[in-house]
C-alpha cells in the first residue's frame, strides 16, 4: 500500500510539473495597454524675475549708460511678448523730485525663430511704446527647441538740453508672454 501511495504521489507530481511547464498560449500570454497624454501649450520663464539691470552712474549731461540681463523662456508654442508701458517702466527719481530720465529698452533673443526658437531684435524704444500692442515681439517656436534666451537691455539719458536732478532713479519693466 505504501508503494502504491508513493507511485500515485509521483504520478501526481509529474502531472503537476507537466501542467506547469505547458507551452505558452500566445493569445493569452501578453496584454497591451494604450497610454495617452496631452501636452498643453506652455510658456514659462526660467525664474520669477530678471536680475536687476544696474546702469552706470550718469556723471555728464551726455551720458547714456546701458546694461542688460537675460532670462530663459521655455515654450512649446508661438507667442508674443509685450511690455508695461506705464510710468512704472520709466526711470523716475521717486524720493524727492519725481524727475524723469529718457528711458529706453531693447529686446534680443539668442535665436531668430529659424535656427531655433526665438525672434527678431527689437531695437531701442522709449518705455511708453516699447513692445506696445501691435509692436509686440513675436517668438516663433521651432520643434524640439523649447527654450530661448531673452535679453532685456535698458538705457537712460537726459532729455535733450536738460540735466536731471541728482538722485537714485528706479523703474520696473514687466514683460508678459502670451499665446
Amino acid at each position: 500500500m505504501k508503494a502504491l501511495a508513493v507511485v500515485l504521489l509521483v504520478v501526481v507530481l509529474s502531472l503537476g510539473v507537466n501542467l506547469a511547464m505547458a507551452a505558452p498560449d500566445p493569445l493569452f500570454d501578453a496584454a497591451t495597454a494604450d497610454v495617452t497624454v496631452t501636452v498643453d501649450e506652455v510658456i514659462e520663464w526660467g525664474a520669477a524675475n530678471f536680475a536687476t539691470i544696474e546702469l552706470a552712474n550718469i556723471t555728464n549731461r551726455g551720458d547714456a549708460p546701458e546694461a542688460s540681463q537675460s532670462l530663459v523662456l521655455y515654450t512649446n508654442c508661438d507667442l508674443n511678448i509685450t511690455a508695461d508701458n506705464t510710468t512704472a517702466g520709466q526711470l523716475i527719481e521717486r524720493v524727492t523730485s519725481n524727475d524723469t530720465l529718457v528711458t529706453e529698452y531693447k529686446l534680443e533673443y539668442d535665436k531668430n525663430g529659424t535656427d531655433g526658437t526665438g525672434g527678431a531684435t527689437v531695437d531701442w524704444t522709449d518705455y511708453a511704446t516699447f513692445l506696445k500692442d501691435a509692436a509686440a515681439s513675436a517668438v516663433t517656436h521651432v520643434t524640439l527647441d523649447g527654450a530661448v534666451n531673452v535679453t532685456l537691455s535698458a538705457r537712460a539719458s537726459n532729455e535733450a538740453g536738460t540735466l536731471a536732478d541728482a538722485g537714485a532713479y528706479t523703474a520696473t519693466q514687466t514683460l508678459t508672454a502670451t499665446f
